[in-house]
C-alpha cells in the first residue's frame, strides 16, 4: 500500500496559510508539522501567529514548542527531526501538513540537501570578526567573494553571513552551490502556494501586527526577555520581537516598533515571495477563491 504523500503549504506570511491548512488537514485526515523557525519556541505565540491550542479544531500539531528562547536552532537540526516526523506520520497512514513562513527551513525538508560540514575554528574566527565589524560589513565582504550568496540574505543577518563565509572558505565554492536544487527528496511530495496581490498582502500585514500589539505582544516580549531572549541566538532575530525589546530598551517609541514591524514583514513577505514563486513546482491557488480547498485537494490527488 502506498504512503500517503507529503504536502506543504507555501506563500507569504498573512497570505492565509494556517487556515487552508487546517482545512486541508481535516479533508485529508492529516496531521500538521510546523516548518516555521520560531514558532520552535515555547512563549513565542503571539508575534508567531500560532495557533492557539483551542483553535486547532482537535488536529494534532507537532514541532511546536520545542526549544526554550534561549537554545539555537538550525537548520540542520530541523530537518532531521521534520523528517522524521512526516516520516512516522506517513508510516501510520496519515498525511503530513507543512506549514510555515521558513522557506529554507521547508526547502530543506522537502528537497534533496545535505548540509556541508562546519568547522568549529573557522566559524569561531568569523563569528570574532563578526562581533569586532559588524553585521553589514561583514555581509559587504560577502558581496565581494560571492555577489549571489549576498544577494539571497539580509545585511543584519549577521548569524546566516558567517555560515555562508564558513562554507565558502571549508569548501572553496560559493555558498549558492549548497543550497538544495529542485528535486524531491521523495517523489510523492506536493507544494500548494496561495496567491495574493502585493497591495492586498500589504494591508493584511499592516492588520496583523496592530493585532498582535492589541493582544499583548509588548508583554509577551518583557517576558521573554527575562527568559533569556536577548541571549538566544536565533529566537532574538524575529520579527516583531528585535523591535519590541528595543522599544523596551528605550531605544525608540512604541509607534516606531510597531511602524518597523510592518515594514520587517513587508519586506519578508516579499522574499518569500521571490523564494517560491523561482519553484515551477508550486501548485498555486488564489488566496481568496471560494473553492481553494478544493483546488488544493485537486492537487494533492494528482500527486
Amino acid at each position: 500500500m502506498a504512503l500517503p504523500p507529503i504536502v506543504a503549504l507555501v506563500g507569504a506570511t498573512a497570505s492565509g496559510k494556517t487556515g487552508l491548512s487546517l482545512d486541508l488537514a481535516q479533508a485529508l485526515g492529516g496531521e500538521v508539522v510546523n516548518t516555521d523557525a520560531f514558532q520552535v519556541y515555547r512563549g513565542m505565540d503571539i508575534g508567531t501567529a500560532k495557533v492557539p491550542p483551542a483553535e486547532r479544531r482537535g488536529i494534532a500539531h507537532h514541532l511546536l514548542d520545542l526549544l526554550s528562547v534561549r537554545e539555537p536552532l538550525t537548520v540542520a537540526h530541523f530537518q532531521d527531526q521534520a523528517r522524521e516526523t512526516a516520516a512516522r506520520l506517513r508510516a501510520g497512514g496519515t498525511t503530513p501538513v507543512l506549514v510555515g513562513g521558513s522557506a529554507l527551513y521547508t526547502r530543506a525538508v522537502l528537497d534533496r540537501f545535505d548540509f556541508p560540514a562546519t568547522d568549529e575554528a573557522v566559524r569561531a574566527r568569523w563569528e570574532a570578526e563578526l562581533e569586532r565589524v559588524g553585521a553589514r560589513a561583514l555581509h559587504a565582504r560577502l558581496a565581494e567573494i560571492d555577489p549571489g550568496a549576498a544577494a539571497r540574505m539580509v545585511p543584519d543577518n549577521g548569524r546566516r553571513v558567517v555560515r555562508a563565509l564558513e562554507v565558502i572558505e571549508i569548501t572553496g565554492e560559493p555558498w549558492s552551490a549548497a543550497l538544495p536544487d529542485l528535486t524531491y527528496a521523495d517523489p510523492a511530495t506536493v507544494q500548494v502556494g496561495l496567491s495574493i496581490d502585493r497591495p492586498t498582502l500589504d494591508r493584511r500585514i499592516e492588520q496583523r501586527v496592530a493585532e498582535m500589539f492589541e493582544a499583548g505582544l509588548v508583554a509577551e516580549v518583557e517576558r521573554l526577555l527575562d527568559e533569556g531572549l536577548a541571549e538566544g541566538r536565533t529566537a532574538s532575530r524575529a520579527i516583531g520581537y528585535r523591535e519590541v525589546a528595543a522599544f523596551l530598551a528605550g531605544e525608540m517609541s512604541l509607534d516606531a516598533a510597531r511602524e518597523r514591524t510592518v515594514i520587517g514583514t513587508r519586506q519578508f513577505s516579499r522574499r518569500q515571495d521571490a523564494w517560491f514563486k523561482k519553484d515551477p513546482r508550486v501548485v498555486w491557488v488564489p488566496f481568496d477563491a471560494p473553492d481553494r480547498l478544493e483546488q488544493a485537494l485537486a492537487a494533492v490527488h494528482n500527486t
